[in-house]
This record gives structure tokens, C-alpha cells and sequence, in this order.
């Protein structure tokens, strides 16, 4: 569930394909976000699960999977 709302907000922002986004991948280096694409991410993000995420931790995620950890840890 939380995997396919990433997948949806990553899909969006980034004007990406569904197949390209999977847990392996690195946000920055598979999927081409660059700093604001991040920003705009985690705005997603917070919005869509109403959660807070501190900006040590926003460094830590470098892929899809560790966001969905991070969020399925923090709802």
C-alpha cells in the first residue's frame, strides 16, 4: 500500500513510467530527482501520509525502499 503511493508521487513529480520506479531504486541516480525534485517528494509525502520527516533523515533515503520503510515506521 504505502510502496504503491510512492510509486504514485515519484511517478508524478518526476514524469516517470510506473515500471521504472521499484523499491532497488536509487531516487537520485535511477530516477533523476535532483534537490527540488526531493523537496517537492517529501512535501508529497508529508501531505499524503501526515507525517513529519526531519531534513537528517531526508539524506538517509536514497532509495524508494528506505522512503517506504521510513513512512510504514513513522504513520
Amino acid at each position: 500500500m504505502t510502496f504503491e503511493k510512492i510509486k504514485e508521487i515519484l511517478v508524478e513529480n518526476l514524469a516517470l513510467g510506473e515500471d521504472e520506479v521499484t523499491l532497488e531504486a536509487d531516487i537520485q541516480e535511477d530516477l533523476g530527482a535532483d534537490s527540488l525534485d526531493i523537496m517537492e517528494i517529501v512535501i508529497c509525502v508529508k501531505d499524503e501520509f501526515d507525517i513529519t520527516i526531519e531534513d537528517e533523515e531526508i539524506q538517509n533515503m536514497q532509495t524508494v525502499n528506505d522512503l517506504v520503510v521510513y513512512i510504514d515506521n513513522h504513520k
